[in-house]
């Protein structure tokens, strides 16, 4: 706790001068953090996070715990203190060590050296079992088994700038870098295989026999889910085709980009003449679909192409994906919209990257900066769950009886799930001014939840925290532990 008297003066309120001083109270500014904590107890997640990894240490000579260690990380990245350096202070902090399991009147948590030690323990088999972990928690999320999930797979660059091992230099990025492997799902938004590999590797390195992995343990858990997989051009290769067309992967459904060439270009000439003579009689922008069989040299047999040609003031534009999706044939463009749909998974990317900086992979050792990464991915999955137990989206309605505002959709009558395009995208924007913490990122909920002050008041009966009364966010505090009451056969979070 912090000790010292230092005192900051201010004059800019007329006649009466404004000091601010730091004491040892107990206080803390992440008092939104205890509702997290309570539903990871009744979910279960860190425990399970922390049952698969091997502790070689002597239990009598243990200060701190994994379990202590892995929630002071994963909570500090939902926090926004993404380096163990700013445990050195945190670990007096009440409501950290609340959440880490001890009474605020207790011994400080692990420090920063304890914690690093602690990362940089972490064994190849671990690694293995927390891959698991990541397939396990995603199937035990669902309350019945789904008819069908869409699974997209996407890498990101992580720059570098120290002495990592296997930090490499990438010509497209032009960076020394890690480049990291997501399969992410994009109904429930939760990531379901996190890899990290070397920064100069194929896009597609790995992603097959990853996803085997991934298919087979879905299989195995829900034997009729039928499983559509999506991946940008990076993807488009001959190894991940062949992933998805193998028998192990029946009923596997793939559509990946796909870069185009002279003999694609060719291909796409009518349509792409089709879509100019529309945008010369209209003055709108075109859009324009086909759809054909063609075979690289690579590929060991034909595969159904579909093109959208664009025109509009500005020029042409092609685009291209290959897929064996039914009723690409006859709807080419509901093919390629759905596919378009994989730009969401990039959300997922910008949440792990750049708000809980899961980029921040300093250690020396790769199999440490490995395990940071599954920290990073299993704090925004811890958060992606509880936002599905609070969100609230609203009806497709004429109008919505929280704002008064007309649902902007043409057809109210038409399912959520069903809307494409431009309309979707609307809707989601929508949702997002009314369902701020079941559609917000993580800082949203940092600055409606998480960062806010609270007093902390420890006595032999109870520990009390007491919130300001003034707190403008404070209903969103009631709902969140709300819906976690809600969640059956739990006691009930608040009196």
């Amino acid at each position: 706790m912090e000790q010292s008297a230092e005192r900051i003066c201010f004059d800019f309120l007329p006649g009466l001068p404004i000091v601010v001083e730091t004491q040892a109270t107990l206080m803390s500014s992440d008092a939104g953090m205890i509702p997290l904590r309570q539903f990871d107890d009744q979910v279960g997640f860190t425990d399970r996070f922390v049952a698969v990894l091997h502790d070689p240490r002597d239990p009598a000579l243990t200060d701190h715990g994994f379990e202590e260690m892995v929630r002071q990380r994963i909570y500090g990245i939902l926090a926004g203190y993404e380096d163990c350096n700013d445990h050195d202070a945190l670990r007096s902090d009440p409501v950290f060590k609340l959440i880490g399991g001890r009474q605020p009147d207790e011994e400080p948590l692990a420090s920063q050296p304890t914690l690093s030690r602690f990362e940089n323990a972490v064994d190849i088999p671990s690694l293995w079992r927390l891959h698991d972990f990541f397939l396990d928690d995603f199937i035990r999320s669902f309350d019945q088994p789904p008819t069908h999930i869409t699974l997209d797979i996407d890498a990101l660059d992580d720059p570098c700038h120290g002495d990592q091992q296997l930090v490499f230099f990438h010509g497209f990025y032009e960076q020394y870098q890690y480049l990291p492997l997501l399969i992410t799902c994009a109904e429930t938004k939760q990531i379901v295989w996190p890899t990290l590999r070397p920064g100069n590797v194929h896009t597609a390195l790995g992603a097959d026999d990853d996803l085997r992995h991934v298919v087979r343990r879905l299989r195995q858990a829900w034997p009729d889910v039928t499983i559509v997989v999506r991946g940008d051009a990076g993807f488009g290769v001959p190894w991940m085709y062949d992933a998805c067309e193998s028998a192990a992967a029946a009923d596997v459904r793939y559509t990946f980009g796909l870069a185009a060439n002279p003999v694609l270009k060719r291909a796409a000439e009518p349509v792409l003449q089709r879509a100019v003579e529309q945008f010369a009689q209209t003055g709108e922008p075109t859009r324009c679909f086909d759809q054909f069989f063609y075979r690289a040299e690579s590929w060991k047999n034909p595969r159904r192409v579909i093109v959208k040609a664009e025109c509009n003031r500005l020029g042409t534009n092609l685009r291209f994906i290959v897929t064996d999706r039914p009723g690409a044939r006859v709807v080419p463009q509901a093919a390629y919209e759905d596919y378009a749909e994989r730009g969401e998974s990039e959300n997922r990317n910008k949440e792990l990257k750049t708000e809980l900086l899961g980029d921040r992979l300093s250690c020396h050792r790769f199999l440490a900066n490995y395990f940071r990464l599954m920290l990073h991915a299993a704090a925004l999955n811890l958060l992606v769950r509880l936002r599905r137990v609070v969100a609230d989206p609203p009806a497709l309605t004429t109008s919505d009886d929280r704002s008064g505002d007309a649902v902007p959709v043409v057809d109210p009558t038409v399912p959520v799930e069903a809307l494409r395009g431009e309309e979707r995208r609307r809707y989601q924007r929508y949702r997002r001014q009314g369902d701020p913490l079941g559609q917000g990122h993580i800082t949203t909920w940092r600055m409606m939840l998480i960062k806010v002050a609270c007093e902390v008041i420890q006595s032999t009966r109870r520990i009390l925290i007491r919130l300001p009364a003034h707190w403008p966010h404070l209903s969103w505090f009631r709902r969140v532990c709300a819906g976690i009451n809600d969640l059956p056969g739990r006691a009930p979070v608040v009196s």
